[in-house]
C-alpha cells in the first residue's frame, strides 16, 4: 500500500511516501507562512522522485495535532480533499509515533473519511468591535 504521510502543525512542514511500513521518502521544509503556496508542489516533487502521482497513493495519514491552528487547518484540509477526490482512505494521528499508528490503522483497513484536527487549547477570538 503506497502511502502519502502529511504534518503541517509547525513552520516546518513534513510530508513522506511510505510502501506500507518502509519508508521511501522524506522532506521537510519552511513552510510557515507559505505553506498552502509550497504543499502541493512539495508532494507532487516527492511522488515525481518516486516516479508516482496522485493517483497511485492508495492511503493518507496526517498528524492530527496539537499545534497550529492554520498549519493544521491547511494540511488536513489537503489530505482531506486528496482523499475525497482520488476516493482513498484516510486517517490521523496525534502522538511521537503518528506515522506507525496511522500506517497500522491503514492496513488493518480503517479509513476516518474525514480527518480532524486538535488544537490543543481554545481558540483565542477577540470580541467585536461595534
Amino acid at each position: 500500500m503506497l502511502i502519502l504521510t502529511i504534518r503541517t502543525d509547525k513552520p516546518e512542514a513534513e510530508l513522506g511516501i511510505y510502501e506500507d511500513q518502509k519508508q521511501l521518502t522524506y522532506e521537510t521544509w519552511q513552510a510557515h507562512r507559505e505553506l498552502a503556496e509550497t504543499i502541493h508542489k512539495k508532494t507532487a516533487e516527492i511522488l515525481n522522485k518516486l516516479s508516482k502521482s496522485q493517483k497511485d497513493v492508495q492511503g493518507l495519514v496526517c498528524f492530527k495535532g496539537p499545534g497550529s491552528f492554520t498549519g493544521l487547518r491547511i494540511g488536513l484540509s489537503v489530505a482531506n480533499a486528496l482523499s475525497y477526490a482520488h476516493d482513498i482512505p484516510i486517517v490521523a494521528a496525534g502522538s511521537e509515533d503518528w506515522i506507525e499508528q496511522g500506517v497500522k490503522k491503514l492496513i488493518s483497513g480503517k479509513n476516518e473519511q474525514i480527518a480532524l484536527p486538535t488544537y490543543g487549547s481554545p481558540a483565542h477570538i477577540t470580541k467585536a468591535r461595534k
